[in-house]
Formats: C-alpha cells, structure tokens, sequence
C-alpha cells in the first residue's frame, strides 16, 4: 500500500466541498484506525505462530522488549499517523497491547493527522484565493 493515498483522497474532497469538514475529519479518523486493526490481528497472528522464534529471538531478549514496551512502547502508538511509524500497529499486536488502550492512542492520533491536515487545506485555499 503506498502511503498518503487517503490524505490526496480528503484534500479532494474537502476542496470540493462535498461534506463538511468534521465530516470528512471523522470518517477519515474512524476509517484509518479501523484499518489498524489489520496489522494489529496481523502482529497478534504472527506471535500466535512464534514469530519471534522464526526471527532468532530468543525467549529472555524478547521478555525484555515486550517490558519495555509495556512501559514505553503503547506510546509509539501516538506517532502512528506517520506512515513508517504505523508498523507499531503491527508490534502493538504482537506485544499483546490491551484493544482499548491500542484503539484509544491511535484514534488519537489518526485524529490529530486529518484534524492538522483538514486545517493545512484550509489554510492553503485561504491563500490561494486571496482571503484573510
């Protein structure tokens, strides 16, 4: 999947006006992170399987990162909304975050991502035709 396809998708209809913005907002926001839950069943699916085995890491090694990312890693879920950084969904899944909390934090940043763009847009047809 290339990234930014849904982002070229929301810049063309929030200029064309086809639905308010907080319309487009929140289907773009509920859409993409429903679409997280792919990769996070994905990672769940491959550690079911021993996917940290097949990578040659070993039991201790693996303890050690699903600790930390217990304690640090949940909030990589924040940064989501960058294309590269969605793989935490994947590794979300893997290190068994609980659902709520995984679909909280990346709402939350799905959110923020077409919030910031939708008023960038604005900001950019604002100037293109000359209003204050």
């Amino acid at each position: 999947m290339l990234p930014f396809n849904s982002e070229i998708v929301f810049v063309g209809l929030q200029v064309a006006g086809t639905a308010p913005v907080w319309v487009l907002v929140a289907v773009a926001s509920v859409g993409n992170t429903l679409g997280t839950l792919v990769n996070y069943w994905l990672g769940m699916t491959l550690e079911d399987r021993g996917a940290h085995r097949w990578l040659r890491i070993d039991d201790g090694h693996f303890q050690r990162a699903h600790a930390w990312w217990d304690r640090w890693g949940n909030w990589s879920l924040l940064l989501s909304w960058l294309p590269v950084l969605d793989l935490t969904t994947v590794l979300a899944g893997v290190m068994r975050t609980p659902l709520p909390r995984f679909l909280g934090l990346v709402a939350l940043a799905k959110t923020a991502r077409y919030v910031g763009l939708a008023l960038i847009t604005a900001g950019a047809l604002d100037w293109a035709t000359g209003a204050s």
